[in-house]
């Protein structure tokens, strides 16, 4: 099994904890398999921007996360990923409540990846579409990333 598919099954059963960017943001998995996954936010109003709807930033993180793992679990040992461009399309305004991005890989290359998300309102309507461009590094250009825990201290 993958390493990052691995460590998002334990964070799911609850053996560790999520990475310090989901745990400051409230974002918590909730399933994850080889090139797909389920990502939560329960937006509050901590999350909102001045016109008391959830910040795109909020939601586009969101979106990042769920798009990362998904791509992530197709990785062998000696390989890890960047983002190389993001976009998304906000569809109608997130208020407060639970959000839910689904995010699956398209398509997985030998260097690059499509993966895309929808992401929904507690109501099940999409509120919002993303999609990422992912590409695979190895060897030198992979060096110095790697795979933090809640366990790593810095």
């Amino acid at each position: 099994m993958n390493g990052l598919l691995s460590q998002y099954k334990r964070i799911i059963a609850g053996e560790i904890a999520s990475s310090p960017v989901e745990l400051l943001m409230g974002i918590r998995p909730l399933d994850i398999e080889e090139g797909r996954s389920v990502f939560e936010l329960e937006a509050t109003y901590d999350h909102s921007n001045p016109q008391g709807t959830v910040n795109g930033g909020v939601t586009t993180t969101l979106a990042d996360m769920a798009m990362g793992m998904a791509f992530g679990t197709t990785l062998q040992p000696h390989e890890t990923f960047t983002t190389i461009e993001l976009k998304i399309n906000f569809l109608k305004p997130i208020w407060l409540g639970k959000v839910r991005a689904e995010a699956e890989v398209k398509k997985r290359g030998k260097t690059i990846g499509l993966v895309e998300c929808n992401l929904f309102d507690e109501k099940g309507s999409l509120v919002a579409f993303s999609t990422s461009t992912c590409m695979v590094l190895e060897g030198e250009k992979a060096s110095g990333r790697s795979q933090h825990t809640a366990d790593d201290t810095r």
